[in-house]
Parts: C-alpha cells; structure tokens; sequence
C-alpha cells in the first residue's frame, strides 16, 4: 500500500496496528566504505522514492536515497542509546560536506537515486545516550589554558573554532538573579548572548556549594555518562556517596557499571521495567545537605552533550529543613500533597537502595512546595490506581484545583515534546479519545472545557529548525521521530508548529525540554503550566484498556504542574521578556515564543533516520544517517 504525502511516497508496511511497537536493533558498525546496494529483507522497513525532479525544492525532501558513506578514518564505538544518537555520533565523526548541485559528487548521486533505502527500525520514544567520546582533529599551536577549556566541552568534529570561549562566570549562578516565584529555571546554553544566561543555569551551579553542603545523592536518569557526571560534582563532594537508578538491562547494563569501576562512591538501583519497550525516563536528583534536603526534577540526560547547545528546563525545590525529632509522617506536607506523592513515587520502584531516602524525606518538612507532581510508573492499574499516574493524574489534578474560565472552549492546548511515539491511524484512537481531553480538562467534576473549535498545537521542531540549529544536523539525533512511526500517522502533522524561542534567545538550540499547557486566545494568560519529562507517547503517559477500566503505562516519568490556585492568583501571566531574569517578575517563563507558528507548505517535521542533502546545516555539513 502506497501513500501520496507532503513528505513523498511511502510504501507503507501491511501493519496498522495503533500500537505497533518495534524493538531497537542491535548497534551496527558503520559501513565506511561505498559499496553495492544492500537488499531489503522482510523485516526491512524500505522508502520507496519518487523519480528525482529537475529542480528539486529547497527544503530536503524526505524521499532522498542517501549517498554511500565516504570512506574515512577509523572512528570509535558508537555511545549507548537509540540509533538516532548513533548515527548523530557517526556524523559529527565524519561530517559529509556539501557539495553544490554542479559537483560530480552530487551529479553521481542523482545518477544512481533509484531504489530503496535500507531503513532502521528502531521506535524509540527518547535518543539518549552517553556523550560521544571521539577526539576532533586539533590544531597543532593549543596553548595549555585553551586545551583545558576545549576538554570541558563535548569534541568537536569542526575544529577549535567551532567552539566560542565561555566567560569566566559561565558557571557560576548569580543567586539575586533568580526568580523564586516559580523556582522554574532554563539551562545554560554555550554560543548564546550572556544576557540569555541570566538567571538559567547548569549542573555545576546545581550541584555547588551555594546550594548546599552536600552529603548524599541520588541520580535517577535515563542515560548516564557516568566520568563526565562526577566531574560536574564540586572537588569538596567528588567523592560523597552517589546512587544512580537506571533502567538498563542485560550488555547496556554492565556498560555502566563498567562506567563506575574507578569510583567506589557510587552505587547502582535498576529500576524493575516489568512491561515490554518501557524505559527508565525519568531525570531527578535527590540531595541530601548538611543544611537540609533538596528535590530537583529536570528535562535533561546525565551527558555532557545535554547541557551544552540545547534547551532544557528544571524545577528546583526550596531547601527543606529538618522536622523536630518523633514528628509524625504526615507532618511537613505541603497543601499540594507533593511529600505523599514522592514518597509514593519512590515506593513504586521497590527497592531497598531507596529505602533509606524515604525515610529521610519522612524526616523532612516539605510544606513550602507550591507545585504538584505528576509522575508514570510501570504497570496495569485498575479502580482508584488508575488517577494516580500519568494523564489521568493529571486530569484528576485539572478537575480538582482549577476553574473554568470564560469562553474557555476558546483557550488552546500546547504540547511540546522532542519525541513522538505511535498514535494510530487517526486521532480518535488515542491523541482526542484520551490525552486531548485530560489537556482540555478545567474545573469541577472533570468537565472537559472544550469544543470542536478548540485548537490543540504541537510544538515539534521542522527540518529548518535542525539545519540552522547550533549543533546543526546533529542535534537530530535527540529528536528521534522515526520514518516508520511518521508514515502511520500523517494526521498528526496538520498539528505541527515550529521551534521557536526568540525571547529566551534559544531559537538556534533545540528543545529537548517537554512542556504541556493551557493557554487564552490572546497568548497572554496559562491556565496551568506543566514540565516534565514525558514526551507524546502512550508509553509515557498510559493508555486506557478493557472499555476504560485499566490503565496501562510502560514507562517511568516525572514532571511538575504549576496551577494558579497554588500561588492564590487565577491565571499565570505570560513572561513577555524571560531573560534577563528579574526577581521581582510576576510573569511566567514560558521557554518558547507565543503565539507559536504554525508549519508553513514547505516545512516538514524532523525525522531522523532519512537523509537530508539539498541544503547544507550550519557548518557545512548534510545529513546521511547510517
């Protein structure tokens, strides 16, 4: 069955299943010699493309047969993680340059672009992975003080020029900077004006001594880059005792553990992923102070490359002190229940490795926190089990703290997410039927505020977005929308709107940050406000079974929701202008621009694993996954 499409002719498998998960193949070395056409087998997804035209459009077309890879220097393994962090990894390994249409190189393609493409079948929901390890081509004249600020960043395939040089206090945060209001904070991003830095920050600010005199932590992630994450810790703490939960299995697993050998201070928790392709996703760190305790959930990996040139977001609790001693456990709740729900949270893992965390939270007065947590855990749930995670929670927490607005069928719903899984063939199976209506969900009695005319926008980023990023192509490889996946569900694109972030100055750096909400007509009002790191999938945020009586969710997520009622206001403001950060702003840092802008007919949402080769990216370079 063949489909006629904006993004070309797809020759569509003879599955339609609205839930066709397929497992991620194994890694493959990357061929680097040109050679012969490889056949496609009866498990090889194939894109068949149309003849080439005259005079092809501007934007890459998605039905471009790569070129074979250019034969280069030997490069390292590829990172751990799906196949789009890989093939991001092989590239910025070995760049493939530009070449103008008039080059042999470009005319011995169009010459030979007929046939299929031998397509990866990996649907991963995230690409993370640990930061590549390969070592660019450095000028011989490096002056030592350059060489050591050079290690600090992720390598480089463009050379030492390619990196600007940071300013002294790039990472150090500026505490009379930060708005405490809603203790919501964007990261530091490398190659940016100074003044879009202000009042964001990065690890090593979270992890000072400003914060804290830390004692003990815990690192819950999805990947984790286990020699570079020690370094982010002050030398005064490199070797207090960590914990990392996890969710790797079998080779992946003794990877990391084989990560940690050099450090004696860490141990491991795995997280039990009970339910097939579920994955360990949710990011948190668990801080335990001479001072005190401190909660933070955020969007970002535990990799060099995630806090260097893209957008991610946090929620950093306030310091919270020590309860008098024989308090009972229900002392040092905060009116948004957010200590029940951690505590429940970490009781879902069964692990005795977090056992002890518990009881130091118990010990802890958490009543300060004014947001409330939404979180995912494994399982099938049933009766009142199934409000208590994933989008029921959330339409459990609309229905109960919010209210209804005028004309509130007018307020439209935002997501924006860096990954998408499978939906179905249309949008009554699970996107409206489900997820849409707990989005649209304001005030008592779960009424669902909405009416056929409620928009409902998807911030996703184009392939313009990608090309003309900091990282150019390569920073596809953390938004692996699959071709796979996009061919089900061409519905869902008519949603799609750009990547754009002009007032925070991060239009260049791409999103890896996950934000949900509701939003007035004039763009100027949230209704609530949501960052987490669950992005749209069903696998993040449950699906509902059995005519509605069982809710069944595969992976672990975590995220907070900010409602006006928290903060004793009715709506939130918009942030017309979030940087720089000033602490007497009332407004909320929304981290994009608003009104978001809707695909244009020549934009296409980013797939990853097809090339892109008509244009090049901002150094140069083409797309030619492997």
């Amino acid at each position: 069955m063949s489909q006629e499409s904006q993004h070309g002719k797809w020759t569509l498998s003879d599955s339609d299943d609205d839930d066709n998960i397929v497992p991620p193949t194994p890694p493959k070395k990357p061929n680097l010699k040109p050679g012969p056409e490889r056949k496609a087998t009866a498990a090889t997804p194939v894109l068949k493309p149309k003849p080439p035209k005259a005079k092809p459009e501007p934007v890459p077309e998605h039905n471009v047969k790569p070129e074979p890879p250019i034969k280069t220097e030997k490069v390292s393994a590829p990172p751990m993680g799906s196949e789009a962090r890989q093939a991001a990894h092989l590239r910025q390994s070995n760049p493939v340059k530009y070449e103008n249409s008039s080059s042999p190189a470009v005319k011995r393609k169009r010459e030979t672009d007929e046939g299929g493409w031998d397509l990866s079948s990996s649907d991963d929901d995230e690409a993370a992975s640990s930061a590549p390890k390969i070592k660019p081509k450095q000028p011989s004249s490096r002056s030592p003080a350059r060489k050591k600020a050079e290690d600090k960043r992720p390598p480089s395939p463009h050379g030492a020029s390619y990196y600007k040089e940071e300013p002294s206090d790039f990472f150090e945060a500026n505490l009379s900077a930060m708005n405490g209001t809603y203790r919501f904070y964007l990261n530091k991003v490398s190659g940016i004006e100074k003044r879009f830095n202000t009042g964001a920050l990065h690890i090593k600010d979270i992890l000072s001594p400003m914060f804290g005199t830390l004692k003990e932590s815990v690192q819950f992630n999805y990947c984790f880059d286990i020699p570079w994450m020690v370094k982010q810790y002050p030398p005064e703490f490199r070797d207090k005792p960590v914990i990392i939960v996890h969710g790797e299995k079998r080779e992946s697993k003794a990877r990391l553990i084989q990560q940690a050998q050099p450090y004696s201070h860490i141990r491991f928790c795995q997280a039990k992923l009970d339910i097939a392709f579920g994955t360990h996703h949710t990011k948190m760190m668990l801080l335990w102070y001479e001072e005190g305790f401190r909660v933070v959930i955020l969007t970002s990996n535990m990799i060099q490359a995630d806090w260097y040139q893209k957008t991610q977001g946090l929620w950093m609790s306030p310091l919270y002190s020590r309860l008098p001693e024989g308090s009972p456990e229900t002392a040092g709740e905060s009116p948004t229940h957010f200590k029940r729900d951690l505590l429940e949270y970490l009781r879902a893992y069964r692990a005795p490795e977090l056992a002890e965390w518990i009881e130091r939270i118990k010990e802890h007065d958490l009543s300060e926190t004014r947001i409330y947590l939404i979180g995912s855990t494994p399982g099938r749930f049933l009766g009142r089990d199934m409000e208590k995670w994933g989008h029921l929670k959330l339409r459990k927490l609309l229905s109960e703290h919010t209210c209804l607005v005028q004309n509130a069928g007018q307020w439209p719903v935002i997501g924006q997410f860096s990954s998408i899984g499978s939906m179905g063939l249309d949008k009554t199976k699970w996107l409206a039927a489900e997820f849409q209506r707990t989005l649209m969900t304001l005030g008592t009695a779960g009424s669902s505020s909405s009416s056929p005319d409620t928009p409902m926008l998807l911030v996703y980023p184009s392939v313009d977005n990608v090309r003309t990023s900091l990282e150019g192509y390569p920073a596809g490889g953390s938004l692996p929308y699959s071709i796979q996946t996009a061919q089900k569900q061409l519905w869902l694109h008519s949603y799609f709107h750009r990547w754009k972030a002009e007032t925070s100055g991060r239009s260049n750096a791409m999103p890896h940050i996950k934000t949900y909400m509701r939003v007035s007509p004039d763009f100027s009002q949230l209704a609530w406000f949501l960052v987490t790191s669950a992005n749209l999938s069903k696998a993040a945020w449950g699906a509902l079974e059995k005519s509605n009586t069982q809710m069944m969710i595969r992976s672990y997520e975590l995220g907070v929701l900010y409602l006006p009622s928290a903060f004793n206001v009715s709506t939130f403001p918009v942030e017309k202008n979030i940087f720089p950060v000033s602490s007497s702003s009332t407004g909320f840092p929304v981290p994009f621009d608003l009104p978001p802008h809707r695909y244009s007919g020549k934009d296409r949402p980013w797939i990853w694993n097809i090339p892109y080769t008509q244009a090049p990216d901002t150094h140069g370079n083409i797309w030619v996954p492997s």
